[in-house]
């Protein structure tokens, strides 16, 4: 059975799902918007453990716990920076969502909560982004993920998934 995809307004920290994504750097360090609210809700612990498991390259995921999170775990994905779509983009973002839900099943999670991973910070334009993200999950969910939560920060974002999960 797929997976039941979900878009949702919220705070990606507060999802209860066994695991949340951060839209991570290949440092794995904390930086600004989701990553830098997930690093701030998970606590102390979560630098640590990035420094574990760091490198991360583009297009690849690594889990660490969720710490104070309610998730159980954190999946670090790496999300690419947009180049005008001519850099292997398109295929490092598909390459983020199916490893991060690969991640997610290997560790024992059967729900998972992404953001618009590459959408901030890293230019990747929103409808683009989205419909590689939902193609993805659509096509590539391990049969152990039962849901899938596509969270929103603002309005338009929610409005710009609800269009691509009605299609």
């Amino acid at each position: 059975m797929a997976a039941r995809l979900i878009a949702l307004p919220g705070d990606i920290t507060e999802q209860p799902t066994d695991a949340i994504v951060n839209a991570a750097n290949e440092g794995l360090v904390r930086g600004t918007g989701v990553c830098g609210a997930i690093f701030a809700a998970a606590g102390p612990g979560l630098a640590e453990a990035c420094a574990a498991v760091a490198p991360c390259p583009t297009g690849a995921a690594v889990a660490t716990p969720g710490f104070a999170l309610e998730a159980r775990w954190i999946v670090h994905a790496v999300g690419p920076v947009w180049h005008g779509g001519t850099h292997g983009e398109p295929e490092l973002l598909a390459s983020a969502y199916r490893r991060s839900l690969e991640v997610a099943a290997e560790v024992g999670a059967t729900s998972i909560s992404f953001p618009a991973l590459s959408t901030g910070v890293f230019g990747y334009p929103l409808e683009a982004a989205t419909a590689i993200a939902v193609a993805t999950c659509r096509a590539d969910a391990p049969p152990a993920i039962g849901e899938v939560r596509l969270v929103c920060f603002d309005p338009g974002t929610l409005a710009t998934y609800e269009a691509v999960l009605a299609t």
